[in-house]
């Protein structure tokens, strides 16, 4: 049969499949268990009941989130108490799939040959089970897709994919869909309807003589509760009062000196923390405190700000995982705060540094800005692996400079910190940076990258550190300059589709991240080079190919010199190389 025939039924006929497939099973914490003795598990080919879908997983992307998983298995938040040894996950989130066979109830919906990526991030019936987690992941020949993904809370979460899409650069949109997301990060425009307002006093609240809500506090849109703690009198009775006729419970307290902050927000917030929090007039220390009782999602608004240093030590884990907002204003409407703050879009013609840039996620931010035809003027990329940042400069310096944009590689491993800040200083004449993203999961560094966010910057903390991981950052800056701070995990059904559409228009090339591929028995060292951050991007795995060891690109050539030959003209993962290597090893 030739090449171009069998390829064309491996897309278009998959109807033909194993008794057996191989599937890499999480039986507890570390790559131990995963598997039996570092092999994947020989398990029946599933069967689709009358409301599923079999699919065929044809690429997955590793991704150190599986890591997280590997980690801490049944502690991991989305499979919490989950009893691995009996009732094992598959990991992996980031797959392109194909429709093998069709539930009776699903005909006319769906059909073989139907491609499809996955958005991981499931809510069903109002619980997470995400895909990869709670419901078997993409480190597996075949799996069952069904209620859950087809029907979800969100609707499905499956989205199609164009037949000459190729499979590596389908399932990476889902972590190029991570990037994305943190560039559109939002925060609520007013104070919370129905939420607990919490206003305090600070050091120089007494300056604040007119503070005043212009909206959120009506009749028509307000909180349930507005707590007042240390406000000045005169202010104190003109909030209350507003409260009042809008409808909400008023609430003034003892003085914060001689209360327990953690009471409050019980007594008031039922523990949950305040979804809106206005420090009128505070100071770091007291930023800090308050701060530390907002709620999933809450606001810490700074209305003035007291003299002083602007560093606080605030929850850097939270402003990642629970969406924590930082605003603020130097007027008198607090309102002002919450639509006054900058986007989180790159700044056109900005100055942008991404610290640690040479791990996978690192190297998509980069590209990302490289490529972005309103982006930064000047991409600053510091990473501390000299040959990453070779790759990161060879790789993506020329995309800057096709559109008039310059990128800078810096590596603080070869001078000292005085020099390294010197000249972080100097890229940005003094002035700081539009844009900082922090890629790695460090709080010294975080706080480090902090320093250098000039007016109406933005710090995006997009490495994922746990909750309770404190960091000091110039957080009165809200108030003081109009800096913000963000942080995201995952992304949305709608970033993942725009990622897709930019695949597949050809104005974004996931595949400049691919470093090292592998077949189905590779992902077990796959999994580990990712935890051991050794290649410069993103392990993909084809899982249709058994006998593929894990393999970088730059080794390609040795290995299959007829794949090799297909590679981009900088050494990247095609198209072309993709078809050379299903033609020679399905």
């Amino acid at each position: 049969m030739a090449v171009s025939e069998r390829l064309r039924r491996y897309r278009e006929e998959p109807t033909v499949t194993p008794a057996t497939i191989l599937a890499w099973p999480l039986y507890g914490p570390g790559l131990d268990n995963l598997g039996r003795d570092g092999r994947p598990v020989e398990m029946p080919l599933p069967t689709p009941g009358p409301d599923e879908l079999l699919v065929r997983v044809d690429a997955a992307g590793l991704c150190f989130s599986d890591i997280k998983l590997l980690t801490l298995g049944s502690e991991h938040p989305r499979i919490f108490g989950r009893d691995l040894p009996n009732n094992p996950v598959i990991p992996g989130h980031e797959s392109a799939m194909t429709v093998v066979a069709v539930g009776a109830n699903r005909r006319g919906q769906y059909r073989p040959g139907d491609r499809f990526i996955v958005q991981a991030e499931i809510y069903y019936k109002g619980k997470n089970v995400a895909y990869g987690y709670a419901l078997p992941g993409a480190l597996a020949q075949y799996g069952l897709i069904g209620p859950e993904v087809l029907e979800g809370d969100d609707g499905c979460y499956l989205l199609p994919v164009k037949p000459t899409t190729g499979y590596a650069e389908a399932a990476l949109a889902e972590p190029w869909a991570c990037v994305v997301a943190s560039y559109r990060a939002t925060h609520r425009k007013e104070i919370k309807p129905d939420g607990v307002l919490w206003i305090v006093g600070g050091p120089a609240a007494a300056a604040l003589a007119g503070v005043r809500i212009s909206r959120g506090l009506s009749a028509e849109l307000h909180p349930r509760t507005v707590v007042l703690t240390d406000v000045p009198a005169a202010a104190a009775d003109r909030l209350a009062a507003q409260a009042a006729a809008s409808g909400a419970a008023v609430v003034r307290t003892a003085p914060l000196a001689g209360l327990d902050p953690n009471a409050l927000s019980q007594a008031h917030a039922g523990g949950a923390g305040f979804d809106d929090i206005l420090l009128l007039g505070g100071d770091a220390a007291l930023a800090e405190k308050v701060g530390a009782l907002l709620a999933r999602g809450g606001i810490l608004n700074l209305v003035g700000a007291a003299a002083g240093i602007p560093m606080a030590s605030m929850d850097v884990g939270r402003i990642h995982y629970d969406n924590l907002g930082h605003v603020g204003t130097l007027g008198e409407d607090a309102a002002e705060a919450y639509t006054s703050s900058r986007p989180s879009e790159l700044t056109t013609g900005g100055t942008a540094w991404f610290c640690g840039a040479g791990g996978p996620m690192g190297q998509m931010h980069v590209q990302r800005a490289a490529e972005k035809q309103d982006g930064p003027a000047l991409v600053v990329a510091t990473d501390i692996d000299a040959e990453r940042l070779a790759i990161v400069a060879e790789r993506f310096g020329p995309l800057a400079e096709k559109r008039g944009a310059k990128l800078v590689a810096l590596n603080p491993k070869e001078m000292s910190p005085a020099a390294f800040d010197a000249a972080l200083r100097r890229l940005t004449d003094g002035k700081g940076f539009t844009d900082v993203a922090v890629l790695v999961p460090v709080p010294a560094i975080i706080s480090h990258c902090a320093t250098h966010v000039g007016d109406r910057g933005l710090l995006n903390i997009f490495a994922g550190v746990p909750k309770g991981t404190m960091a000091t950052i110039p957080v009165l800056d809200a108030a003081r300059q109009g800096v913000r701070f963000i942080g995201t995990s995952g992304s949305a059904i709608a970033d993942l589709r725009s990622t897709l559409d930019a695949t597949e228009a050809g104005t974004l090339s996931p595949n400049l991240s691919v470093a090292a591929i592998g077949g189905i028995t590779a992902a077990h060292d796959g999994l580990a080079a990712v935890k051991a951050s050794k290649f410069p991007g993103k392990v993909v795995i084809f899982p249709q190919i058994r006998d593929l060891p894990l393999t970088p690109l730059t080794e390609l050539s040795r290995v299959l010199p007829e794949v090799a030959a297909k590679l981009g003209p900088r050494g990247e993962w095609t198209r072309e190389a993709e078809e050379s290597l299903l033609a020679a090893k399905l």
